[in-house]
């Protein structure tokens, strides 16, 4: 299925994984880097959706994600390179790295269960293993990821999936790096996964739609009119992968 291919860029194992057609370029400064990820209210835990968030704060708008921002972090816009769509987000911090997709889903039922085991079995049939497990945000997934080293050494990297099923949208992410490995260093980037707002828009979409993303701090083209009934296209997107990439530091 081709699902967890690497660029020929890659040259880390701390990298997250990455879909062909990617491409890196920089990307505008986001939000005021002093600032912490803020909750909307005490005792509440997210990702959020927007109705529960009144204002930014300390979040880069990215469209239908507004991504918290830490001191340090590296913020990379991933692209598509056949339409230049913006297609996801990756933070980079003291050597860990937090992948986000968000896509739309059924007002009556999450998705998440169902991508967990498309995941495992695309995982299990290239040869890597795949753990089920309890975490921060409910179930998740530790896999170990088949990878070929610059001096042709077969090896294995290290990736969480987690995920959370939002009101008719999903939110996927994947830590990688120490973050993989290390509950203490995957603290920082599962604050940050907590405290992501998605921006679900109006329009009818079916599950696993890619919600569209922009450029931080930078409003979306306009988009074509699309005929009555029908909704807006955008790329076709696989949640189990990653793609091009615009890096900006923070």
């Amino acid at each position: 299925m081709g699902l967890f291919r690497r660029s020929a860029s890659q040259q880390s194992s701390d990298e997250a994984v990455v879909a062909e057609g990617s491409e890196s370029v920089e990307a505008p400064a986001g939000a005021d880097e002093s600032s912490a990820p803020v909750a909307p209210a005490a005792g509440t835990r997210g990702p959020f959706d927007s109705s529960q968030v009144s204002e930014l704060g300390a979040r880069a708008d990215l469209g239908a994600i507004w991504l918290p921002g830490v001191p340090g972090m590296e913020l990379r816009m991933e692209v598509d390179k056949k339409t230049q769509k913006i297609t996801g987000a990756a933070a980079a911090v003291n050597g860990s790295a937090l992948q986000v997709q968000a896509f739309a889903a059924p007002k009556t039922m999450g998705i998440w269960d169902e991508i967990r085991e498309e995941i495992a079995e695309s995982v299990t049939q290239q040869g890597g293993t795949v753990d089920d497990i309890p975490g921060p945000f409910g179930r998740e997934l530790l896999a170990k990821l088949p990878v070929t080293g610059p001096d042709g050494q077969r090896g294995f990297r290290a990736a969480r999936f987690v995920g959370v099923d939002g009101p008719r949208w999903f939110l996927r992410g994947v830590l990688t790096g120490k973050a993989a490995v290390d509950p203490e260093a995957a603290r920082l980037l599962e604050s940050v996964f907590a405290n992501i707002v998605v921006v679900r828009d109006n329009n009818a979409r079916p599950p696993r739609d890619l919600l569209a993303m922009h450029l931080p701090g930078q409003a979306p083209r306009p988009a074509a009119a699309a005929p009555d009934g029908a909704a807006p296209s955008l790329p076709a997107f696989d949640p189990l992968t990653r793609g091009p990439e615009i890096t900006e530091r923070r």
